[in-house]
């Protein structure tokens, strides 16, 4: 089986490895810590726990007279000292099963377990040398062991590039391949880690296309670093590119902070969302290029359009899987998936002729960071643009003024894009009418996406969390409908029994 053996010299490279094993472990794996007494194995299970729970003062005693201390953390973490366990027997008291099937499970003295330990446990070996200790991890194949080899990747990418005792805590990942790690430099100094491995396309699903080449979705992080220089030349507020390590899918990034646009109550602030929408307003007034330089390397990134095979296969996601859904498992016969491809392919033809420009995408509240020490539109940081697309200009306007993730009020939402269209008459000649109905559209498509899209998320990819925001995007369904140029869909809709509601807090039946 692989191994890995390390040499560490004093407690701040036990630190940094258990670190780099906080950002390795997920719920199911297990650590056997093998090691004489005095070898080190509390001081790597604090290490990994501390950074895991991002708090350097976390008090983690020692479970040796109480066998097991738990920590509900981002996920739970089971620490099991087996020292004084005199049979194998009373492990079930212990919960450990139970552990094992919850969250992540760190056991010292491992050898008392007898055969009870999961067949796939991660052996970490620890004895001294020397001035300090040697650390031996070996595993099995599999996710661990692929996670494993990632994070230390990067840890040596790091010290190549200057930043050796770096401390890195994780800091969020989304639904997608990407994570993020705060990067604390030892003079205190942060940064951020962008860990976007090359997208693995999967099978061909239609035409010979994975979903990720369907939906124009970036493949590596090309993409972030053209666009995001695009924008900075628009004296917009993407993040700085400190270190990128192209090939290998990994960025080190201005540490923009973390102060968004919502209150601590988790509700929209009315002025940073003004300006975010005074911001895209702005950034309109100009058309994009199609192609975009990487600056660095003779490549360039042709920015995909929004074309029509595209937004069908995004509005069939509420065929896949919300229908089903709603109907107790029965999917919508041929005649109406087939009646609702074609209303869609009315709805992309009323778009012909209305503006396009470039669209982020993902423009609304987990991706938009408020900075008041800077000036102007500059005071909008802007995340999470690598899959832009060249669209409707409506469409950040939507995911903006009817965020999926919080609620916008519809007091607001109209003083959002009344904001907007003043701004684009500002600039010189913008039709109101056209815009509006290009909204209409581009709202309806959107509810459609994200309405599947939960279903999916939850029932695919076992994150339930995502179906609170069902009664939002439903809601913003219904505001789409109230347009002319959505009647076929509203009309569809009903008759499918997808149930749209009247406010963001109904429930969902």
């Amino acid at each position: 089986m692989p191994t890995f053996t390390y040499f560490l010299i004093d407690e701040d490279e036990t630190r940094d490895l258990g670190e780099d094993l906080a950002l390795t472990v997920k719920p199911g794996d297990c650590l056997a810590l093998r090691g004489d007494l005095g070898t080190g194995k509390t001081t790597l299970s604090r290490a990994l726990i501390r950074a895991v729970a991002g708090d350097d003062t976390l008090e983690v005693p020692s479970p040796t007279f109480t066998f097991v201390q738990n920590y509900e953390l981002k996920f739970p973490i089971y620490h099991f000292d087996l020292y004084r366990l005199a049979d194998e027997s009373e492990l079930p008291e212990l919960g450990l099963d139970e552990a094992l099937e919850r969250g992540v499970v760190l056991v010292e003295w491992p050898e008392k377990a007898g055969n009870t330990l999961p067949s796939n446990a991660v052996e970490v070996v620890i004895t001294h040398r020397q001035q300090g200790r040697q650390l031996t991890i070996t595993c099995s194949e599999g996710r661990f062991l692929d996670r494993f080899e990632r994070v230390r990747g990067l840890r040596e990418f790091m010290d190549m590039e200057g930043y050796c005792g770096t401390r890195r805590h994780f800091l969020i990942g989304d639904s997608s391949f990407r994570a993020y790690e705060r990067l604390t430099m030892p003079d205190g100094k942060t940064a951020i880690m962008m860990d976007s491995p090359a997208r693995s396309n999967g099978p061909p699903i239609r035409d010979g296309k994975p979903y990720s080449q369907l939906v124009h979705l970036a493949e590596n992080v090309k993409p972030f670093v053209a666009v995001g220089r695009y924008l900075k030349g628009m004296g917009l507020s993407a993040p700085e590119i400190y270190k990128a390590w192209i090939d290998a899918g990994a960025l080190i990034i201005e540490d923009l902070g973390s102060e968004g646009v919502l209150d601590a109550q988790g509700k929209p602030i009315a002025e940073r969302y003004e300006e975010a929408m005074r911001c895209i307003a702005d950034m309109h007034r100009q058309q994009p290029p199609t192609c975009l330089p990487l600056y660095w390397r003779d490549e360039n990134h042709d920015i995909p359009s929004f074309d029509r095979e595209t937004l069908k296969f995004e509005a069939e996601v509420l065929l896949d899987w919300h229908i089903p859904w709603r109907r107790n498992g029965e999917k919508a016969s041929a005649a109406e998936a087939r009646e609702y491809l074609e209303i869609w392919d009315y709805l992309i033809d009323e778009l012909k002729g209305l503006e396009t420009n470039l669209v982020l995408r993902d423009y609304h509240s987990p991706n938009i960071l408020w900075l008041p020490e800077r000036q102007d539109f500059a005071r909008i940081g802007i995340l999470d643009f690598q899959d832009a697309i060249i669209g409707p200009s409506s469409y950040d306007v939507v995911s903006l003024a009817q965020d999926a993730r919080v609620t916008v009020e519809r007091p607001l939402m109209e003083r959002l894009m009344e904001i907007y269209m003043s701004a684009r008459e500002a600039q010189g000649p913008f039709d109101r009418k056209a815009f509006l109905k290009s909204f209409a559209i581009m709202s309806a498509e959107r509810a459609c996406r994200l309405n599947g899209l939960w279903v999916r998320l939850w029932q695919r990819d076992g994150m339930e969390s995502y179906m609170r925001h069902m009664p939002r995007t439903l809601w913003h369904l219904s505001m789409a409908f109230e347009h002319d140029v959505n009647a076929p869909l509203r009309d569809w809709c009903r008759r499918a029994g997808v149930a749209t509601v009247d406010s963001p807090e109904a429930a969902v039946a």
